[in-house]
């Protein structure tokens, strides 16, 4: 299957992809024999709330830089589904044309209960779409707002996009998306009320600490494909400041160390929870009924590991 991956076989990354996100010991296996392949990719988030055009955003994107022979990924993370835990949207058969490009692979995610909007295996599923040799990787989120803030450990760059209706409520978001944002799109921006909501998220990250970079807010049309040469332009702009201040490595070690503490917190805590699967039941009930507090229970669990060592 590496060989077939390795020249090109799209079905084969597809299969790689299902492995690695089951959790299968082959899938794992292929993938560190692939990882001297990876780090070359520009890793792109597309996040921000519901309704605001990410998916319009993201098709536009992908149709310039294919114009510039760009060879791109597409992780497009979609609600699960409470009955099968798939994603709703499929392989997004709505993508038309670019659907059928073969210079670009499409992936649907399902979040699976993911906190922070990104799953476990989203990270690993870009490491794959970079050694397939993809230039660029845009990763889209399932869209619930501010718990999207996950998307900062696995992008380079980060766009967030809003709407002129997300004027009044752009003040609120200054702990969530308006802290990881990198760059702002103000999508449907024909609409009413589109200069009031530009100038109010103007104000908001004016007060934002920086790195040295300004995070722009881009005015965008996105179904009729307005701002997009300047939104692709400004994310150029971007990954080349990371690259020459140092900023690009940084990022991607702190990627890294991100996945390496998250994967040691998952393997422990598995058999941690089936070992405790019947006293953890006992103790949620004797919290809630305030017979003992979380702290103690917590303490009591930490007692039974300690024994079991």
């Amino acid at each position: 299957m590496i060989e077939r991956f390795l020249s090109g076989d799209t079905l084969a990354a597809a299969r790689v992809i299902s492995l690695v996100e089951d959790d299968l010991p082959e899938g794992r296996k292929i993938l560190d024999s692939l990882y001297g392949r990876v780090g070359t990719a520009h890793r792109l988030g597309i996040t921000g709330p519901p309704g605001a055009g990410k998916s319009t955003i993201v098709d536009q994107i992908v149709l310039l830089l294919r114009k510039e022979n760009k060879k791109i990924g597409i992780l497009a993370v979609d609600p699960s589904s409470p009955f099968t835990g798939g994603a709703f949207l499929g392989d997004r058969i709505r993508m038309g044309d670019i659907a059928v490009d073969e210079a670009v692979f499409i992936r649907s995610l399902a979040t699976r209960g993911g906190h922070g909007g990104l799953p476990r295996a989203a990270e690993d599923i870009c490491d794959i779409m970079d050694a397939f040799g993809k230039d660029v990787i845009l990763i889209e989120t399932a869209g619930v707002g501010q718990t999207e803030l996950e998307i900062v450990h696995t992008a380079d760059t980060t766009v967030v996009v809003l709407v002129p209706e997300s004027g009044d409520s752009v003040q609120a978001m200054k702990a969530g998306l308006m802290e990881i944002g990198d760059i702002f799109c103000v999508n449907k921006s024909d609409r009413e009320g589109s200069e009031k909501a530009i100038s109010i998220l103007k104000e908001v990250l004016e007060l934002k600490s920086s790195d040295g970079w300004h995070p722009p807010v881009i005015r965008t049309i996105a179904t009729e494909g307005v701002g997009i040469e300047e939104l692709v332009r400004v994310v150029s702009e971007h990954m080349a400041y990371l690259v020459q201040q140092g900023l690009a490595e940084r990022k991607r070690k702190e990627r890294i160390e991100y996945k390496i503490v998250n994967a040691v917190k998952e393997r422990t805590w598995k058999p941690v929870r089936n070992s405790l699967e019947q006293e953890l039941s006992s103790l949620v009930e004797r919290v809630y009924s305030t017979t003992i507090t979380p702290t103690q229970a917590v303490e009591e669990i930490m007692k039974k590991l300690d024994t079991g060592r």
